[in-house]
């Protein structure tokens, strides 16, 4: 989240990436039958692990995050809770944040998720729109301040269409966030790319447009992937 946006937003230039694998629902080859019930948190390792759940406003990241950590016994960081209320007054304005307003914050989501491992957490789960590569990049180097060599982070990036997007902003009661925001968040989105998903292998692509219970299957099943084999490494 860094370059200042226009005040005009630019067209929105979401494109699907070409190269990221994506889960979607429905999909048999690639969806087994799972234990979704978040009243036991499922046996992992002792690694640990840094959940990013990414995306523009609407995509459902509270949600999946919340399941995600309840299904893990992880902490959970609401991300737009640290948020300074110079930005929120932006945001409420339908002014879009610029990268000086988002540096300062995503350093000190990277911070709060190492404080709570470093308190004893075995895991965390962060949401953060974390919009662009370098917005990424600098939760990545969560892994240079971690005591634990074993530190992973790990961002499940949730796409949806504009249209989903709009339709479920629309349907907030009192949010800060508007449609114009979301319009904005589009056109500044830089979407995982061949060289996160394929070389740095870090980026789960998770499709949101079906109901509740099937996203939460499709982060379930890319998740516990992601944790079985740093178990096994």
């Amino acid at each position: 989240m860094l370059q200042a946006q226009p005040s005009q937003p630019a067209p929105a230039h979401y494109v699907a990436a070409p190269t990221p694998p994506m889960s979607t629902p429905g999909s048999p080859s690639t969806i087994a039958p799972t234990n979704t019930h978040t009243s036991t948190a499922m046996k992992i390792s002792s690694n640990h692990h840094i959940l990013i759940v990414t995306g523009p406003a609407g995509c459902g990241k509270s949600t999946v995050a919340k399941f995600l950590s309840e299904r893990y016994g992880f902490v959970y960081i609401e991300g737009d809770d640290f948020h300074p209320p110079a930005n929120i007054a932006k945001m409420a304005a339908n002014i879009p944040l610029d990268d000086a307003d988002r540096w300062d914050w995503l350093i000190l989501l990277r911070d709060q998720a190492l404080q709570a491992l470093k308190q004893g957490a075995k895991g965390v789960v962060v949401t953060c729109s974390a919009l662009k590569k370098k917005y990424r990049d600098v939760i990545r180097t969560a892994r240079l301040y971690d005591e634990d060599p074993n530190a992973d982070v790990h961002f499940v990036y949730l796409r949806a269409s504009k249209e989903t997007l709009l339709a479920r902003v629309a349907a907030r009661q009192g949010h800060y966030m508007k449609d114009a925001m979301v319009v904005s968040q589009l056109a500044a989105l830089e979407e995982p790319d061949a060289d996160e998903v394929n070389r740095l292998k870090d980026v789960s692509v998770i499709d949101v447009k079906g109901t509740p219970a099937e996203v939460q299957q499709l982060a379930t099943v890319a998740v516990d992937g992601v944790l079985e084999e740093k178990d096994i490494k």
